[in-house]
């Protein structure tokens, strides 16, 4: 398969949110893909070692990453940016919270963009990584393309999750997702998804609230409505591996549901 993909992933996004945060695309987004709104991700259901976990489809156990803080891995095992770049397909990479950084070894990326949280607002950040990928994607159409977005997980912790705060904040990151879909829909396989969910001002228990994400996938291989079963955040590497048309690493524990 030769597909263009682009991943979007909401940090802290709860697939409970979808429904009573109330924008107009959370609802219609689940029209355009398949989905599952009971996706399992990893323990611990921390920012990094969910994300290493996506990129690396392995559990935390084997690539070492159980806090927020970066160490190189025991046991090197490729991601999917390395599987990506040895099969010859380009990779771009918008992100405003710099320890993902760590998701790509060096020269395995076409082009990234940064944009810190922390600096100016995850509010403000979010925005502008996403007008950055809109006119990167427009001019150089990369096979493969990562957008962040990190507000809803900030505001979370800062307010607490399902609240007021935090429904406001999933309604941005749904207005960032929807500019995204709308443009690249025609042109690219699109997942949309989370690392983690979270409850009162935290995450990283096995509690439902930390452990159940949304999926949506939007494409030609994708039919509109329910999966039939229940994927895992390590099943996205693979899935997406295969449409853009590279091998899965060996060690990869999760599986392509295409």
């Amino acid at each position: 398969m030769n597909r263009k993909t682009l991943l979007i992933l909401a940090d802290g996004f709860r697939p409970d949110a979808l429904a009573a945060c109330g924008h107009p695309f959370a609802e219609r987004i689940l029209s355009l893909g398949s989905y599952c709104l009971n996706t399992l991700t990893v323990w611990p259901s921390v920012t990094l070692p969910c994300h290493m976990s996506l990129f690396h489809s392995v559990s935390p156990d084997r690539h070492g990453i159980l806090t927020n803080t970066y160490v190189p891995q025991v046991r090197p095992v490729n991601g999917l940016c390395e599987q990506l770049k040895a099969a010859g397909k380009s990779s771009a990479f918008f992100y405003d919270w710099e320890e993902l950084r760590d998701l790509s070894r060096p020269a395995s990326l076409s082009y990234s963009f940064f944009a810190s949280g922390s600096r100016f607002t995850y509010q403000k950040a979010d925005r502008m990584l996403t007008e950055n990928a809109i006119a990167f994607l427009e001019k150089e159409a990369p096979d493969f393309a990562f957008v962040y977005l990190g507000l809803t997980d900030s505001v979370g912790h800062d307010f607490g999750w399902m609240g007021e705060e935090y429904l406001e904040a999933c309604r941005q990151s749904m207005e960032e997702t929807e500019l995204l879909v709308d443009r690249f829909r025609d042109e690219y396989t699109i997942f949309f998804t989370a690392d983690h969910g979270g409850h009162e001002r935290s995450h990283g228990s096995r509690e439902e609230s930390d452990m159940l994400i949304p999926l949506v996938c939007i494409g030609p291989d994708f039919t509109p409505g329910p999966m039939e079963h229940t994927p895992c955040i390590t099943d996205i590497a693979p899935t997406i591996a295969k449409l853009t048309g590279a091998p899965a690493a060996p060690e990869w524990e999760g599986k392509s549901f295409v």
